[in-house]
């Protein structure tokens, strides 16, 4: 993420780790003008904080079923419908029933028979300060300046900050600040299907697949939709023997999000081990067209010219 003086900017990995998604879901999304950033700086897409919560207004209404020509609708009046200048700290809530949208002050109650989706703006939170410790208990605290390093009191971290902050310990290969931030993160939002993903990942390492796999199923419970948690899901199958499960949640992966390369190439193999060789050469032909200069292209044609 980098800052300027005017916006605060989120790159793709950023945006994916906040809402749980592929990054290659979200590249598939810009290369099909669905939900795209509203910055582009050095030949790199960057999300403003506005587009931000675009994203979560996306993701929140195809997880409850409405199809994407509506969703893409929605979301030209969620745009239009919010501030120029929009920042973390906004007083403002998202509301649908899935036939309307509004932008309403967080504390305005909502008048519906049916909420499909609700959310303070607010809720999603600004990754600009990384603390050194844990995050404390009380999110409402006040944070004393140390742990800041500048001597203004600062609000402590939302729930996505701590998850961010969790996933910048797991790239610096702290595991166990990284399961703490998850936690906290947890504790104030347990909700965030993200947050039981990546702990699932964590324990994965650790050998403890039973762990692992309550994390993940956990986190599809809280999020259907949840491409990650559902492809390590299917991985962690397939290494445990069960490999017809592992198949149908690839499926599930594919069929939902068609732009996940991943899904479709380790579809492939499991298809072709099995014998489905017809339907192999399609998901690994459909990997090849996502991704053809990945390192596992190679194998990917391999396998399709002895099919």
């Amino acid at each position: 993420m980098t800052t300027d003086s005017v916006l605060e900017l989120y790159s793709i990995r950023d945006a994916a780790r906040l809402f749980g998604l592929a990054e290659s879901r979200l590249r598939y999304w810009i290369q099909t003008g669905f939900v795209r950033p509203s910055v582009r700086q050095g030949g790199r897409f960057y999300y403003t904080f506005a587009d931000l919560v675009a994203l979560k207004a996306a993701v929140e209404l195809l997880g409850a079923g409405i199809a994407q020509p509506r969703v893409r609708a929605a979301l030209e009046r969620l745009r239009s419908q919010l501030p120029e200048k929009l920042g973390p700290s906004s007083r403002l809530k998202v509301c649908s029933d899935g036939e309307t949208l509004a932008v309403v002050d967080d504390d305005r109650p909502v008048e519906s028979r049916q909420l499909l989706m609700a959310f303070a703006v607010s809720s999603i939170g600004s990754p600009s300060r990384r603390p050194t410790t844990p995050p404390p208990v009380a999110e409402d605290a006040v944070a004393e300046p140390a742990i800041w390093g500048n001597t203004e009191p600062q609000r402590l971290p939302s729930a996505y900050q701590s998850f961010l902050e969790g996933c910048r310990a797991e790239d610096a290969g702290d595991g166990e600040m990284a399961e703490l931030c998850y936690q906290r993160a947890l504790e104030l939002e347990p909700s965030l299907a993200a947050a039981h993903t990546n702990l699932g990942n964590l324990r994965y390492r650790r050998g403890d697949t039973t762990a692992a796999r309550r994390a993940y199923e956990h986190a599809l419970e809280l999020e259907p939709d949840q491409a990650e948690a559902r492809f390590n899901l299917a991985n962690l199958l397939d290494e445990l023997g069960d490999t017809e499960l592992a198949v149908a949640e690839l499926r599930a992966v594919c069929s939902r999000h068609p732009g996940f390369a991943d899904a479709h190439y380790n579809l492939g193999l499991l298809l072709y081990r099995l014998g489905g060789v017809a339907q192999a050469r399609h998901h690994l032909g459909q990997y090849l067209a996502i991704d053809p200069g990945s390192d596992w292209a190679a194998r990917a044609r391999t396998l399709l010219e002895s099919a």
